[in-house]
């Protein structure tokens, strides 16, 4: 990157030109000089770390995608049959059981769990569990939106950043709603979700959006699974997948909620029975053919490498970085203590640090183009989150770590 300086003049004049430079804008000419000689070694291949939109996958390439299905209508033989193979490929590769249903449905992994939560709940007694700020949304809708405690008894079970609920308090007879991974926390359910009934006669409402793909997904303990493709395939935004078993198609068709107008993008059944056409590619609304093609493609990479237990090796090892990196370095902890509970995607760190200083941290890192978008959620308390979703490469996250050690030494002096 730059020529060989052999006079310490030679190396000052470089150093003090190259503050004009927009990557080091704001840093005086001694700070380029600590920065020059202290670059800890070469820099990740790609620096995306972005927690949604994630990565996109190795060798992803917009001339590898279908045209044919673009400009064509959704509702045409060929697009029905290209969003009937997305869901049968998902199926397929998440090994998900054959009586379950699997739709596209609108706005993301937000919208198919608001769908699930207009459409089921009122119908029991809920338990609500939440240890970040996009379960703690989900209590909120359920509580001030659809008022739910006028009608059934809601109990909140609830922890800080960092840790998780006593999930056993839940009761079998109840509808359970939450979060498997806490995208914004670092927090996820423990490994076989035991403290879900076997003979419960609630449903579970899973919105496992950073979860599918990179962890091991109890289905017979899920009755509503929602996700995004934006995450751990790094697919584009806007489009929910929903994922139903036949507990969760049975309250679709015994249960109306009272004075509860639903949009239409919620509706999901039709003269008491369920709408079979959207989990065989009649979407709602209108799809991106183009999203669901670069969705196709994330399917089919995701079968190269291995399908679903591929994802879930290529994401631990991700983590398994950093969790060397932090337990050599005394100044960075994961904000979630506990190993068992410790998201493989979403993972949030500590620093010895100020809040300002955190930032300082990240911006500089960006400048460098080392990592991009890892600066925590806004309600989480001041840290850092690494993307260790499967498309984003361990040989990336292995060059990483002695620049996040640069970083915070040029920070802390």
């Amino acid at each position: 990157m730059f020529r060989l300086i052999t006079t310490r003049a030679a190396f000052t004049t470089q150093a003090a030109s190259l503050c004009t430079r927009p990557v080091l804008a704001g840093i005086n000419s001694l700070a380029v000089t600590r920065l020059l000689s202290s670059a800890p070694g070469p820099k990740p291949a790609n620096p995306e770390f972005s927690s949604g939109p994630c990565k996109k996958h190795p060798g992803f390439s917009l001339t590898n995608l279908p045209t044919s299905s673009l400009g064509r209508s959704h509702r045409s033989k060929l697009g029905k049959e290209r969003l009937a193979f997305a869901i049968s490929e998902t199926k397929r590769l998440l090994k998900i059981p054959d009586d379950y249903l699997v739709g596209i449905v609108p706005a993301s992994d937000t919208g198919a769990y608001e769908m699930a939560m207009w459409n089921m709940l009122g119908a029991k007694d809920i338990d609500i569990c939440h240890w970040e700020s996009f379960g703690k949304g989900w209590f909120a809708d359920a509580v001030s939106h659809l008022k739910l405690r006028d009608v059934v008894d809601v109990r909140e079970h609830t922890a800080g950043y960092g840790d998780i609920p006593d999930l056993s308090q839940t009761c079998k007879d109840r509808d359970i709603c939450f979060t498997f991974n806490g995208t914004t926390s670092g927090v996820r359910v423990p490994h076989g979700c035991d403290f879900i009934a076997d003979d419960r006669t609630g449903l579970t409402l899973c919105d496992a959006t950073s979860a599918v793909f990179a962890m091991e997904m109890p289905w017979e303990k899920l009755d509503v699974t929602t996700y995004s493709w934006q995450k751990v395939l790094g697919g584009e935004g806007a489009h929910g997948m929903l994922i139903l078993s036949p507990r969760a198609v049975e309250r679709l068709e015994s249960f109306v909620p009272e004075n509860r107008p639903l949009p239409k993008i919620f509706r999901m059944t039709k003269k008491g029975k369920v709408d079979g056409s959207i989990f065989k590619g009649a979407t709602i609304n209108t799809p991106s053919m183009m999203a669901v093609e670069d969705y196709i493609d994330a399917l089919q990479w995701c079968d190269s490498v291995g399908g679903v237990d591929g994802l879930i090796k290529i994401s631990n090892n991700n983590l398994a970085v950093i969790e060397k990196f932090v337990a050599e370095n005394d100044w960075i902890d994961f904000l979630a203590k506990d190993p068992a509970v410790r998201s493989n995607t979403s993972v949030c760190c500590t620093l010895d640090l100020t809040a300002d200083q955190i930032k300082a941290f990240v911006a500089l890192l960006e400048k460098e183009n080392v990592a991009l978008d890892i600066g925590g959620y806004r309600d989480a308390p001041p840290s850092i989150r690494i993307w260790c979703g499967a498309t984003v490469e361990t040989a990336d996250v292995e060059a990483l770590m002695p620049w996040l050690k640069w970083a915070y030494e040029e920070v802390k002096k």
